[in-house]
């Protein structure tokens, strides 16, 4: 994919400002990509948006995402603002910054990675990295409008990553496309061999209890493209949707405390990661043991559904994201997580995709493919995708 004529606006250092905490200039004159502060850059320091980490070493070595991206002539402009720690999903931080959300200004940019959605939608990069433990990815790209992929647990490297240790965690690309997202797979594995969709879409709806306004939308735009993408929709139960949001949280925040309780005698927290993170600490075994048990039963839940089906289909976000006067709201940020947090439990790849719609803020569809069936996810968000633009373009006067 040629980079557009409009991304020119990469190289003004103003426009990024907004959403870099460093700026850098490393590779050659490929791609225009910015990376999440969690990923390692040789001689900077990883400071995952914390004044906690505000002096930290230099990292000795380039994480392994970043090789891939300099090994491909990538031109990487800069580190990006996040939620810190990568411990929130509203990308509001006082110390680091909150970029701001280009088409949507009154909601949240969305977090963790937020950062790496706001420069996507503000058509400064060709695609960002970020990270997604529990929805990290694909709630930012929902409240900014743009694409967001969780790849497969386990496909991408996670060396040069902060934390170092997550079962959950997954590096990823966002873009303001799917043919973005498969440029930037394509670069970071050299297993990832773009896919065609099937002849004929089967997805599985998935029952989840998101608000009427963003569930309405999300149906009524899958049918809407229902001719145009030859796409069966068939209802889909998945038992232990709500419970594996409780494990994700339960296993997310054990291993949190561990990657960071010593930061709590720093007294150099954001309030609401210290709150976050004193919680965490009290966290037993006896309740991990018992969410490992809800992800096993969970990935094969998951693989039922997906026996019958290319994608499970169901929306990013429960409801419209939070707006930015209710941003320090932690309960309904945290349920904001409730239909993207399964699928790091289950290891799933994700996507989410925009939906234009009648609701008075940004909706996401997310889609959900078999496991390591990326490049096929990617196929079949692809095919929507287009059917998606088409109904909207026939829809306008």
């Amino acid at each position: 994919m040629e980079t557009s004529p409009a991304l020119s606006a990469s190289r003004d250092r103003d426009a990024l400002a907004l959403h870099l905490c460093e700026t850098l200039a490393l590779g050659g004159a490929g791609p225009v990509v910015a990376i999440k502060d969690v990923i390692d850059v040789a001689g900077r320091p990883t400071r995952a948006g914390s004044r906690a980490l505000a002096d930290a070493a230099p990292a000795s070595r380039h994480a392994a995402v970043v090789e891939a991206l300099l090994a491909a002539d990538c031109r990487i402009v800069g580190k990006l603002r996040m939620h810190e720690l990568a411990f929130g999903v509203t990308g509001i931080n006082a110390w680091a910054g909150t970029p701001p959300n280009p088409d949507f200004p009154d909601f949240v940019p969305g977090g963790s990675s937020s950062g790496s959605a706001t420069v996507v939608a503000a058509g400064l990069v060709d695609f960002s990295l970020g990270t997604d433990t529990g929805g990290s990815i694909r709630i930012p790209a929902a409240c900014c409008g743009v694409v967001g992929l969780k790849p497969s647990v386990g496909r991408l490297s996670r060396r040069g990553l902060t934390p170092a240790e997550s079962s959950l965690d997954c590096v990823g690309p966002l873009g303001r496309s799917v043919a973005a997202i498969v440029q930037a797979m394509a670069i970071l594995d050299p297993a990832f061999v773009p896919a065609a969709a099937p002849g004929r879409l089967r997805l599985g709806w998935v029952e989840c209890g998101a608000s009427p306004r963003v569930g309405a939308q999300v149906r009524s735009a899958l049918d809407s493209c229902l001719d145009a993408c030859g796409a069966a929709i068939v209802p889909v139960s998945l038992p232990d949707l709500d419970a594996a949001y409780e494990a994700g949280l339960t296993i997310m925040n054990a291993e949190m405390a561990r990657s960071f309780g010593h930061l709590l005698e720093s007294g150099r927290l954001g309030a609401d990661i210290e709150a976050r993170l004193r919680h965490s600490l009290s966290i037993q075994p006896e309740q991990v043991a018992a969410a490992e048990t809800v992800r096993l039963r969970f990935r094969a839940e998951v693989d039922r559904a997906l026996a019958g089906c290319d994608a499970l289909a169901l929306p990013t976000l429960p409801d419209l994201p939070l707006t930015v006067d209710r941003a320090d709201d932690a309960m309904a940020a945290r349920e904001s997580t409730r239909l993207v947090r399964p699928f790091n439990l289950s290891g799933h790849p994700a996507l989410s995709l925009p939906v234009r719609g009648e609701a008075a803020g940004p909706v996401g569809l997310q889609l959900v493919g078999p496991m390591n069936g990326d490049a096929e996810l990617c196929a079949v968000a692809a095919r929507i995708e287009a059917a998606l633009r088409d109904a909207h373009a026939g829809s306008e006067p």
